[in-house]
């Protein structure tokens, strides 16, 4: 895990200081803000943290808190779109970065765009998750639709920061059973803005449209969004994609709009992608003793080569734990839905937390370390175990995809909940990579030859399961 980046400041007109961090190495990437954060704050969370870092390992990476939230100075009011432009360009030039891929999420994209229509020889492409040219669906807003629109705002604002929030059910409903995410994140809202700004820019956000802008940015445009995301609706990111002369438009199953929750290798990967060219692999790379995690055709863990006998895992809970986190692929899964998971009958929290310590313990003495985990959720460290499944799901071989897939994902939990997603997915990635594979060998005419024949088995093998 890597240090929190310092806090620095770069000096705004009027005299506001920006806060900003910055780290990691290759193609420079600024990030735009949403509403409201703290960067500083932020890294206490173990998912916003993992994300964090796999940014860090391809970009250099640049993040800040829009002035009056954050870090920021708090005593300025949240400023107006266009000021917002003005503070991009000061922290890019206290930065020092010249040019850069603009990451626009949430309400951060209207931000984005007008500054790539203001300063395009600044801007190698713009990246946009969970956003749009504007933040409300629809027409014009009647005058008692907008005052409606008002009065739930003011609401919103109210709630901020109180065990009453509503962000959590909006933005990530998929933690919505999260206690301890409820109450990190009701801290949080109140370290990034007060009740009297957010009002203020919860208000602002009817009247923030960069539409009329999006036809005259040439340059390239990566547009993501969840197809489920309730507080962005899809309809925003398809308009933005449509308005663009240059738009790739990905549409991501799920229902956060946080882009840290969820499948977040949905997005990152085609982001990494995006800015690099490939993916990059995240195989351990250190002593010949680190860990590797199979889950195709059957689950085996193999640490220094050795294979792990079924004596030396303690529980079948310790398995079941080490699936589900190789599932994550490297992203926090909470204490809470561990729970409900290992435990689902038993409803003493404050036991199960001592219980699950001790399946943790059973994981980490058979990988020899392996997993990272704090007070709210744990993690698998991919810098020391390697899964087949990550491999699979970042490879660009044809070849290497259909050996990886001959055999089915953990086929002993097959009809589990949270297999079945996972399972779909790594199906579609083999059945992809042989309709590729066939093709190519028609197009070198060899339609009949046992090597099409066998591949086109597999394929309709896949389609029935």
């Amino acid at each position: 895990m890597i240090e929190v980046p310092p806090i620095q400041f770069a000096e705004a007109r009027g005299g506001a200081r920006i806060a900003y961090q910055r780290w990691g190495s290759g193609p420079p990437v600024v990030v735009i803000p949403p509403a409201a954060q703290n960067i500083e704050v932020a890294w206490e969370w173990l998912g916003l943290r993992t994300m964090f870092e796999r940014f860090g390992s391809f970009c250099d990476y640049l993040h800040y808190d829009k002035r009056g939230t954050g870090s920021s100075d708090r005593t300025i009011r949240v400023p107006h779109v266009d000021d917002r432009v003005d503070d991009l360009r000061a922290v890019m030039d206290a930065a020092g970065v010249e040019r850069a891929h603009l990451f626009g999420a949430s309400e951060g994209g209207v931000t984005t765009l007008l500054f790539a229509a203001a300063y395009p020889h600044r801007v190698a492409s713009l990246i946009f998750v969970g956003s749009g040219a504007r933040l409300f669906v629809g027409d014009i807003l009647t005058e008692e639709a907008r005052a409606e629109q008002i009065e739930q705002r003011i609401e919103f604002a109210r709630r901020w920061g109180t065990d009453e929030s509503w962000s959590v059910d909006l933005f990530a409903p998929s933690l919505r059973d999260s206690k301890e995410f409820r109450s990190w994140f009701s801290r949080y809202e109140r370290l990034s803005a007060g009740h009297d700004s957010l009002q203020q820019l919860f208000i602002e956000m009817l009247d923030m449209d960069a539409r009329e802008a999006v036809p005259h940015l040439d340059m390239p445009m990566l547009v993501m969004h969840r197809t489920g995301d309730a507080a962005m609706p899809l309809e925003l990111g398809r308009e933005l994609a449509d308005l663009a002369p240059q738009a790739t438009l990905i549409e991501i199953p799920g229902v956060d709009h946080f882009g840290f929750v969820g499948d977040i290798d949905s997005w990152m990967d085609p982001f990494e992608r995006w800015v690099t060219g490939a993916i990059q692999s995240r195989r351990p790379h250190g002593p010949s003793g680190e860990a590797h995690v199979a889950t195709l055709g059957r689950f085996v863990v193999t640490v220094g080569g050795r294979e792990v006998e079924l004596n030396e895992w303690g529980s079948r809970r310790a398995r079941t734990l080490l699936k589900r986190l190789v599932i994550a692929r490297g992203w926090p899964v909470t204490r809470d839905e561990l729970f409900d998971l290992l435990w689902p009958d038993e409803t003493d929290r404050a036991r199960l937390g001592a219980r699950l310590s001790v399946q943790l313990s059973n994981v980490r003495r058979v990988l020899g370390g392996g997993v990272i985990a704090d007070r709210d959720a744990i993690a698998l460290d991919r810098s020391h175990v390697s899964t087949d499944l990550d491999e699979l799901l970042s490879s660009d071989d044809d070849e290497r995809l259909i050996e990886l897939g001959v055999g089915e994902f953990l086929p002993e939990d097959r009809y589990e909940d949270w297999v079945i997603p996972v399972a779909e997915q790594v199906r579609r990635t083999v059945q992809a990579a042989l309709r590729r594979r066939l093709a190519d060998i028609e197009a070198a005419g060899g339609t009949d030859s046992p090597e099409a024949l066998r591949l086109a088995r597999r394929h309709d093998e896949l389609e029935n399961s």
